[in-house]
């Protein structure tokens, strides 16, 4: 196992069970305890976990949105899957909405090898994009960033959105079911969302399997703004025959 298949399994261990003891991870990973140890400095580095005596805990209260870097761990290879269908029905030479979130920011990494233009809704990505020169075109908008989240919100933010149309906007998500919707976690994220999916005339969203059947606090919209859904083969198959039958096209990676 890799080290970072290793830090998703024990951060999805320690926030699913509320805490774990370094016995326990070691066993589920198979590691030695001194590696488990290793791994919680590292991961309480990084404001993934709380490190106690004996262990770790999680730092997540219910219903609050995983952070940033907690959800870096989390469906690494689902993501990066997902990131490489997106960025395959994306063409040369199209305008790019990219949105915030850490499935967003796999998919900047193979946007900056195209010859495409991306306005990036991350510090993240913005960095990422502009770290080196490449084929693609940076567009910066403006924002207030959200703490370490690094997502752009604000009217600064909406003002950018409102003066620009694009042809594809690629938008994360908290939680989609064909009931309720795209929902987010943050009133202004959902604001930022809804004035993306408004500005493209083509919505695609990057959501692995876990955010489908799941409902977040703030509401975006309908499934039906959404006319490609990209997830992975965890998503409840009744929810992706409903989010058909409602009118998006789901692919499956």
């Amino acid at each position: 196992m890799s080290n970072a298949d290793r830090h998703g399994l024990i951060a999805k261990a320690v926030r699913d069970a509320g805490g774990a003891t370094v016995q326990e991870l070691a066993e589920l990973t198979g590691a030695s305890e001194m590696t488990i140890r290793r791994d919680l400095d590292t991961l309480a580095a990084q404001g993934v976990l709380e490190r106690v005596r004996g262990g770790a805990r999680t730092l997540l209260l219910r219903g609050e949105e995983p952070p940033f870097a907690m959800r870096a761990h989390e469906a690494v290879d689902a993501k990066r899957r997902i990131a490489a269908a997106i960025s395959a029905l994306i063409a040369d030479g199209e305008s790019v909405l990219l949105d915030s979130g850490t499935t967003c920011l796999e998919v900047a990494r193979l946007l900056r090898e195209r010859p495409v233009t991306v306005m990036p809704l991350s510090l993240q990505a913005v960095h990422l994009l502009g770290e080196t020169p490449g084929p693609a075109t940076l567009v910066v908008p403006g924002g207030q960033p959200r703490a370490a989240e690094g997502a752009l919100t604000g009217p600064l933010t909406l003002a950018s959105l409102a003066a620009l149309r694009f042809d594809t906007a690629v938008i994360g998500c908290c939680g989609l079911t064909a009931a309720d919707g795209l929902t987010a976690y943050d009133l202004d994220d959902a604001a930022v969302k809804k004035a993306s999916i408004a500005s493209a005339r083509r919505v695609i969203a990057a959501a692995d399997g876990s955010k489908l059947g799941h409902t977040a606090y703030a509401y975006v919209g309908p499934a039906a703004l959404l006319h490609t859904l990209v997830t992975d083969t965890t998503a409840a198959a009744g929810e992706v025959t409903a989010l058909e039958g409602g009118g998006t096209a789901v692919q499956t990676v």
